[in-house]
């Protein structure tokens, strides 16, 4: 899984806009805004979200879920507990 967060804190990482991943995954811009646009976990057709995430994979960026480890090395960043929602 990957949440609307991490796809777009990967592209900035990345430094890459929406037009440029939706390139690299073979998949259209208005499914990458869409993706971005969930709350929480990414939602759409898995076979999609599956070409992003190994589009995000090829280009170097590690996604790391809830309680995991990383043992691969490299830079990068990690929230530590989602912020609290303003009301």
């Amino acid at each position: 899984m990957i949440t609307s967060a991490q796809m777009r804190a990967a592209r900035a990482l990345l430094g890459i806009d929406q037009r440029t991943l939706a390139e690299l995954a073979g998949v259209s811009v208005p499914t990458i805004q869409r993706m971005e646009a969930s709350q929480g976990n990414v939602r759409g057709v898995v076979e999609s979200l599956t070409r992003v995430v190994g589009a995000l994979d090829v280009a170097g960026v590690e996604l790391i879920g809830d309680n995991a480890q990383s043992l691969a090395g490299g830079r990068g960043v990690r929230l530590k507990q989602p912020m609290a929602k303003a009301d």
